[in-house]
């Protein structure tokens, strides 16, 4: 393989890592409605893909270019997860089973997190479940905080795209669906 075909593959690997990686971060962008974001993302990725998927089917007899774009969807979706779980962009809600609901709640507020307890009738009777809602980069936090007070405790947590109360409450709220963030 000469020079400027390994150096053309480099270049398709990298271009393709970087538009799966903005793929990869806007999709998360489209998930939270942030439109605005995701649609700038999404004008950059496409005018990397098109460019190089022209090149490849240019020189389609080569097959060391399609192996290199499909190394670079690879590359890409790897380094695109990476990149969104870095970013830790968004909400999480948290809710935490547990037999020391009292206690456990107590420790989380302390920390700054607003919970929500309620009692609950769980397979082998009464349980507590806490119900938080954090920034995605504080959920590992709060997780290791909850079974450091109880290892028995179970966790649930799922993604949450916006949160509203009323606006006579103190404190910061996240903003309505739909709104621009």
């Amino acid at each position: 393989m000469d020079s400027a075909v390994l150096l053309t593959c480099l270049v398709i690997v990298l271009a393709r890592v970087t538009d799966i990686t903005l793929d990869t971060v806007r999709t998360v962008f489209i998930v939270q409605g942030r439109r605005k974001w995701a649609a700038i993302l999404g004008f950059f990725e496409a005018l990397i893909f098109i460019l190089v998927v022209a090149k490849v089917l240019q020189n389609f007899s080569n097959p060391a270019y399609a192996v290199a774009y499909a190394a670079g969807f690879a590359g890409g979706t790897y380094l695109g997860i990476t990149v969104e779980g870095w970013l830790g962009l968004g909400y999480q809600v948290v809710a935490v089973f547990t037999h020391k609901g009292q206690e456990l709640a107590a420790v989380i507020r302390a920390r700054g997190f607003r919970v929500t307890a309620l009692d609950a009738e769980g397979r082998e009777g009464p349980i507590n479940v806490l119900y938080i809602h954090v920034r995605r980069k504080q959920t590992e936090g709060l997780l290791k905080l909850a079974r450091e007070e109880d290892a028995n405790c179970y966790c649930v947590v799922n993604d949450s795209r916006s949160a509203s109360r009323n606006a006579g409450e103190q404190g910061a709220a996240t903003q309505p669906a739909g709104k621009e963030r």
